[in-house]
């Protein structure tokens, strides 16, 4: 039987455990019998209609560097945000992408990245089974924001979860030394599910209770009760601390501070400022010292805080999808689903990737308390397993040393 060739994008934003995935999938193609090379398409799927390609195969024929791939956060290859437009309306771009995959003798593709870049997995196996291809496209799930459905949780969850947890026991620390009365409000990335606010819980122990008040998209937010919650706080402690979501929202629907003239391609509203307005709020009317602290992209790649778990479980995802293509599967996300909590246990399949794509999973109410202020002790457990284990990241004059990504550089 003749070998065909694979190729493998990232798309989407950056995580710690991506790139685990991505070496997952090269690992997998260089131990399979059916495929030969394993090429990359540098930023997404905009690499394949710039022609913009890299052998793998070759680059990570040093197991040393499939294994320094595997803790180097971000995009090894690059990313983006493309949307592509429905082939009904537009064929021309589906046109281009299967003749480059006919010219590099490609079986497979695979696409790892988030809720968006499924939409891409979507669009192109429904072209494919359109014009009777037998190219297998599968997506590799991945995001922090951990809001895709069907599967337990996502790669590169875990990891931004262990630097949620660890940044806001910090923040506890550094707080708590003044003996003075003060609010810290700490906005954690979310758009449209708590997931990563929630994991701030898991900076509680046995001494310490922050943050005191956790506030997520799915419960309607009152900005009258969250002024009680903190006054009543303040009664019995010097210093409360928030953990908010960026996309917390109104009764009716509408994010605190969003700019509804401002979207990306996909149609999402760009929301800046939840904790410096909640800031303005509590200076506005109780007199305390406050402060806000926005870790924005911090989350996404901080390798030096990775979860094992996380990593672990993102390149066996993406050696699986390899496996899956292998047997002709198509069209479909490689998932894994919890089977235990304790001891902590998952199994891997993959389901089928319309009901996947441009759908969004957000957390049970019942995991949230009845206030909407804190999360319930179920979603603890759910959150615990997923950030244990420390990665031993190699060091180089005394900061992490990853893998170089000189070819994003601009092509000349």
């Amino acid at each position: 039987m003749n070998q065909q060739n694979c190729l493998v994008a990232q798309s989407g934003g950056p995580t710690t455990a991506i790139n685990s995935s991505l070496a997952g999938v090269i690992n997998g193609v260089m131990n399979s019998d059916q495929f030969d090379t394993c090429y990359g398409a540098i930023n997404g799927v905009l690499g394949i209609l710039n022609e913009n390609y890299l052998d793998l195969s070759a680059v990570m024929s040093d197991p040393d560097n499939l294994e320094r791939l595997k803790m180097t956060p971000a995009m090894y290859l690059g990313s983006c945000r493309h949307k592509l437009p429905d082939y009904r309306d537009d064929d021309s771009s589906y046109v281009f992408i299967f003749n480059q995959f006919a010219k590099l003798n490609i079986g497979a593709f695979f696409y790892i990245g988030g809720n968006d870049s499924m939409d891409t997995v979507l669009k192109l196996s429904s072209y494919a089974k359109e014009i009777h291809s037998d190219i297998r496209i599968i997506g590799i799930p991945k995001t922090i924001d951990n809001d895709l459905c069907v599967i337990d949780h996502t790669p590169g969850f875990g990891s931004a979860a262990k630097y949620i947890a660890s940044t806001m026991l910090e923040v506890a620390h550094d707080t708590f030394i003044y003996a003075v009365k003060s609010v810290t409000i700490v906005e954690i990335m979310g758009r449209d599910s708590g997931w990563l606010t929630a994991s701030s819980a898991l900076a509680r122990n046995s001494y310490n209770t922050a943050p005191h008040f956790i506030y997520l998209p799915e419960v309607p937010f009152s900005k009258e009760q969250f002024l009680a919650d903190i006054r009543g706080k303040l009664k019995t402690h010097n210093n409360v601390i928030v953990a908010v979501s960026e996309g917390i929202r109104d009764k009716n629907g509408d994010y605190i501070t969003a700019s509804k003239s401002s979207s990306d391609q996909f149609g999402h509203q760009q929301l800046s400022g939840a904790g410096k307005a909640l800031e303005f709020l509590v200076k506005e009317n109780i007199d305390v010292k406050v402060r806000s602290v926005e870790i924005n992209i911090l989350q996404r790649c901080a390798a030096h805080l990775a979860s094992q778990t996380d990593l672990d479980e993102s390149f066996t995802l993406g050696s699986k999808a390899v496996t899956l293509a292998e047997k002709g599967v198509t069209a479909s996300m490689v998932t894994l689903e919890r089977t235990s909590n304790s001891p902590y246990t998952v199994t891997y399949s993959h389901a089928p990737i319309h009901g996947i794509a441009n759908e969004a999973k957000v957390i049970p109410r019942e995991w949230i308390n009845e206030a909407g202020n804190d999360i319930e002790p179920a979603l603890y457990e759910y959150l615990k397993p997923l950030i244990q284990g420390e990665v031993p990241i190699p060091y180089a004059d005394g900061v992490p040393s990853y893998m170089p990504v000189t070819h994003l550089k601009p092509r000349s």
